[in-house]
């Protein structure tokens, strides 16, 4: 526990206003989720985070704010950090496609981030619903891993559409092979070891790539349909956002990267989701799974050094009250750390790493010294309160990101924080 010596002015707010929940059962009932319905308010799109990923608690109660906010409040898509390529066929599966165990097949080459519960409970509950809850992909091509995913595809369309530029999005799959792989920590060092000549190119082609594209929409249209070049476009825009962030991978584990350089991942999801919302249904509400620090409202630091501009960052400035952000923590526990090991299957192998007492200024502090479980705090609240009270502002500080800390302004971050006691990581991941 933290040091019960020290008075924390926002524990004393916590035990005053959080309010306990009673179930991390996916199928138990969702009454008491209904503290969010005022949280979220009109909100279009709801972002669930996580300190950690393959955390089993978080994704047990990230089912179940899914199913509260579909089954009581109309939300009817769920956004993932996901490839957006990749997502049309879980999109399609979820949807009634193929056969209940073909999830396994396409799911295969992913990192287990705990998107196969999620999607399994919506093909049940599509085969009853209406409106069913659609499924969409908002990150580049394999989280980073491979350009492959969003090229492919696109040179299918350049087949039937512009056959003259095939030989360019072939050149730049014939570049993208040596160095795909599952993520980007495996991905980012093959990258890294390609000849200057060969990234030098890989960009060049995607950028000409990209602006033809969009120079001569009104031709591709006429020869196919506006929908498919819109997704055949932004899959391009993918597979440039992901080229851009190699380089900024490479430049920030060598210590010569710019400033905030590896927002462009975060702001292509962010344009992901919008792009998403502006294509469904109007009045579509989007439910947006990743982790808290791509959900997070205000920019990334370590060290003092700005490092990304967070998806969240980008859709509040947006969509304003209509982006919601809830981030989930534990006190206590183990994390998922995730260390570099370019042998493993995905570049990373998994460290179940025993959580030591909160840092005193943690929102995880706050939590343990107000003795509360599980539990979800309205930080709007919090936020209205704290211009008036000295106690309240500026709030916590920093938040856990995997077993360590990620120093920002809590009460600003996010608009609230469901925590869990205790946290287990997922015993699924063998095969990594």
């Amino acid at each position: 526990m933290p040091d019960s010596s020290h008075h924390n002015p926002f524990a004393d707010w916590l035990r005053a206003h959080a309010v306990p929940l009673t179930h991390l059962d996916r199928e138990a009932p969702l009454d008491d989720l209904e503290p969010l319905r005022d949280i979220i308010g009109d909100a279009r799109v709801v972002a669930i985070g996580e300190n950690s990923h393959f955390i089993s608690e978080f994704a047990l109660l990230r089912e179940r704010i899914l199913r509260f906010l579909v089954e009581r409040c109309g939300f009817t898509v769920l956004a993932f950090e996901y490839g957006f390529s990749e997502g049309f066929p879980l999109d399609a599966w979820a949807q009634g496609e193929g056969a209940d165990d073909d999830l396994s097949a396409h799911l295969a080459g992913a990192i287990p981030v705990g998107v196969g519960g999620p999607l399994r409970w919506m093909r049940g509950h599509n085969r009853t619903a209406s409106p069913s809850v659609r499924f969409a992909g908002v990150d580049i091509p394999a989280a980073g891993g491979s350009l492959l995913p969003a090229l492919a595809p696109v040179a299918d369309y350049l087949r039937h559409i512009d056959p003259e530029t095939l030989p360019a999005v072939e050149t730049a799959m014939r570049i993208a092979e040596p160095f795909a792989g599952g993520s980007a920590a495996d991905a980012a060092p093959a990258w890294a070891r390609l000849a200057t000549a060969e990234q030098d190119a890989l960009s060049a082609t995607l950028t000409r790539l990209l602006i033809r594209f969009r120079a001569l929409e009104p031709l591709y249209v006429s020869r196919g349909d506006q929908q498919s070049y819109d997704i055949a476009l932004r899959r391009l825009e993918g597979a440039c956002h992901g080229d851009y962030t190699f380089r900024a991978m490479a430049g920030l584990f060598a210590g010569t990267g710019l400033t905030a350089d590896t927002s462009a991942r975060d702001v292509y999801m962010a344009e992901s989701v919008l792009w998403h919302l502006k294509r469904f249904e109007p009045g579509t509400r989007v439910v947006l799974v990743a982790h808290n620090a791509h959900i997070q409202k205000t920019p990334v630091s370590f060290n003092g050094h700005l490092t990304g501009l967070p998806m969240g960052h980008h859709l509040r400035r947006a969509l304003g009250d209509e982006y919601v952000a809830l981030g989930l923590t534990s006190t206590t526990g183990h994390s998922a750390d995730m260390r570099r090991d370019e042998n493993a299957r995905f570049g990373f192998t998994i460290d179940a790493t025993a959580l030591e007492p909160p840092e005193r200024g943690s929102i995880e502090a706050a939590f343990a010294d107000a003795g509360l479980g599980l539990s979800i705090a309205d930080l709007q609240q919090a936020r209205h309160e704290a211009p008036g009270s000295s106690d309240l502002a500026p709030g916590p500080d920093r938040i856990r990101i995997q077993s360590a800390y990620l120093h920002t302004p809590i009460l600003k971050a996010f608009d609230a924080i469901l925590n869990t006691p205790t946290s287990t990581v997922a015993d699924n991941l063998d095969n990594m």
